[in-house]
């Protein structure tokens, strides 16, 4: 009996410990830096919603976030280095949708399972893609472009920024779903892509408002439509694909900040949370219409979700149009 009792009075000792810690954690973290590895050269869209967040996160939790761009190898430079951190919070990386989810599929692609290795923090926002056209081709709406472009076969072509691409896999998925014929011209950037749509060398491409908006304001491209559920606070006017009737060319382009595998979920709580603070602020979001992004947050589990049906259609469009590196 007295054995029994001292295993209980131990085993209640050890869970009052196990919860002063967790509790102790919360109340103490963050204590040191916080390290937000952006995937990313300076001053592109990831950057630039790294350094939103970490200013945000610096106020709230009243310390530094140092904003550490390890660009490379299209984003695994950064992967890796976070995925082989110490799982503690202090060490956090946002990334694009596209470096993510994508390149497990291709041939020559990422060494790691976005569903295994990584964890959801938070999701920033997205940059849903327009269907764009030059404006020499004098196209009004949608329909007009897919009876344009089925009475001229074999004369379509829209760039991107390279094979494997979101633009590519947008714009493959495009051409499938309306059923018209078109060839992809890949480049080294989207900057020569976007040289050569303005000259009417591409007769559409398809890319987050933030590449095309510039020509957009100026006219020398025309959006046909938006392609995600929602229409752009920017672009009011643009219906989305789902009004135009193809409502399975859905793409954007979205951000999010997430944590090496085995991080506590008190953490990554703690850290939604005040992200959530800080993307909810009308200064930040109104900053982030402005360049064509669609502030989005919510729940771990919500961005979870969403991770785990992006990445299902990723891999079917990517199976469907037979790309590869090769």
């Amino acid at each position: 009996m007295k054995l029994l009792n001292r295993l209980q009075h131990f085993t209640a000792l050890l869970a009052c410990m196990i919860l002063f810690q967790s509790s102790n954690a919360q109340n103490l973290y963050p204590n040191k830096p916080i390290r937000l590895v952006v995937d990313s050269v300076p001053g592109g869209t990831t950057d630039l919603l790294g350094r939103i967040a970490a200013d945000g996160m610096a106020q709230q939790f009243g310390g530094s976030i140092v904003v550490d761009n390890k660009a490379g190898a299209t984003g695994n430079l950064a992967m890796d280095f976070v995925m082989k951190s110490n799982p503690d919070g202090y060490t956090l990386l946002i990334c694009a949708n596209g470096n993510l989810l994508i390149k497990p599929f291709l041939e020559g692609g990422a060494n790691f399972n976005p569903m295994a290795d990584i964890l959801p923090v938070f999701n920033t926002a997205e940059l849903p893609h327009l269907l764009v056209v030059p404006s020499s081709l004098s196209i009004k709406d949608i329909n007009g472009f897919i009876s344009y472009a089925k009475a001229n076969s074999g004369k379509i072509f829209y760039g991107s920024a390279g094979i494997g691409s979101q633009p590519h896999i947008s714009g493959s998925l495009f051409s499938r779903v309306t059923d018209i014929k078109s060839e992809h011209i890949p480049y080294k950037g989207m900057g020569s892509a976007m040289t050569d749509i303005l000259a009417g060398r591409l007769q559409f491409m398809s890319a987050a408002y933030g590449t095309v908006r510039p020509y957009v304001k100026s006219g020398d491209l025309k959006p046909l439509a938006v392609g995600s559920k929602r229409r752009l606070s920017a672009l009011p006017e643009v219906p989305t694909a789902t009004e135009l009737g193809i409502a399975s060319w859905e793409m954007s382009a979205w951000f999010g900040i997430f944590a090496p595998k085995g991080t506590s979920n008190e953490i990554l709580k703690i850290l939604n949370e005040r992200l959530q603070i800080v993307f909810d602020d009308p200064k930040i979001r109104s900053k982030m219409n402005e360049i064509g992004a669609e502030p989005l947050g919510g729940s771990i589990a919500t961005f979870a979700d969403r991770i785990k049906s992006d990445y299902k259609i990723y891999g079917q469009v990517i199976k469907d149009s037979g790309i590869t590196f090769n």
